[in-house]
């Protein structure tokens, strides 16, 4: 049964590359195709041999790979829905970066959404090598990135947000997700409406997801805590916390996911280290 299942990890590898949807040219070294993305949801018929779902089929994905299990990274809360990702071959990460909240060092790589100014700014340190806008300014267009800057391959899916008056403002919303040392990590950013299912498919698998919890300014917390069940992540990381208790965010799970409060501000993620049971990691400083 596991060699059948290798085996198919392996073909699904192979129909990835003929049915993987059209994007940009890639940078020298840059996967053609996410290794997060659930390929069978595009292949009709198409199944994972799985006896646990999402975990061994991510094991397998891995074995395939070749992906050392040793590699850490490194992740801390730095404010609102700023999260600082340290990979391990020392890129720097900063997450809906507005400059208000700053990480430990200037970040290589910054990611923004533009559903409040607390969530960008148009005057980043010009030393940031990459500034990613969760938004395009071109109307009707989506922004869309592909790239590797050192370890990690940076890619988005896009959703629309509620403007203050109510207004639907399309694509101004970017989930980024982040692949480095086997990990397939995801920040929702300013997340205004429960996903669909292309878009489920276009995220694939999340190892790791930061998920705003402010009950209302996203999303209610009935309506996140079906996203996260959802999406099956092994580590759920809270973040833009404003107004209800966090409590009110935890209650909806009702034991189905354990949670834990993190021992210090910098929490250390490996292959190896996800926990077995989808645990929710409230970070230091939340």
């Amino acid at each position: 049964m596991i060699l059948r299942a290798l085996a198919l990890s392996f073909g699904m590898l192979g129909l990835a590359a003929v049915s993987a949807p059209a994007q940009q040219t890639p940078q020298a070294g840059q996967p053609q195709v996410s290794q997060c993305q659930a390929i069978a949801g595009r292949v009709p018929s198409a199944t994972y041999a799985s006896f646990e779902p999402s975990v061994l089929s991510s094991r397998l994905m891995r074995t395939a790979l070749n992906v050392s299990r040793d590699e850490e990274v490194k992740i801390t809360y730095v404010g609102h829905s700023t999260y600082f990702i340290e990979t391990p071959g020392g890129i720097g990460i900063a997450t809906d970066y507005s400059g208000a909240y700053q990480p430990s060092r200037l970040p290589d790589v910054v990611t923004m959404n533009r559903a409040h100014s607390t969530h960008y700014t148009l005057s980043p340190d010009p030393a940031i090598a990459h500034v990613l806008h969760g938004w395009s300014d071109v109307p009707g267009e989506k922004a869309e990135y592909r790239l590797t800057v050192g370890d990690v391959y940076i890619r988005n899916v896009v959703s629309d947000t509620r403007g203050w008056g109510g207004q639907l403002e399309e694509n101004a919303n970017s989930i980024f997700i982040f692949e480095v040392a086997g990990l397939c990590i995801g920040h929702l950013g300013h997340l205004h409406f429960e996903l669909t299912e292309d878009q489920y498919v276009d995220i694939g698998r999340l190892d790791v997801v930061m998920v705003p919890v402010d009950g209302g300014l996203t999303m209610g917390a009935d309506s996140m805590s079906r996203v996260v069940r959802r999406l099956r992540s092994s580590l759920i990381l809270p973040m833009h916390r404003w107004g209800p208790p966090l409590d009110n965010f935890l209650a909806m799970f009702d034991g189905k996911f354990d949670v834990a409060y993190a021992r210090n501000p910098v929490i250390t993620v490996s292959v190896r280290s996800l926990p077995k049971k989808p645990t929710i990691m409230v970070p230091q400083g939340l």
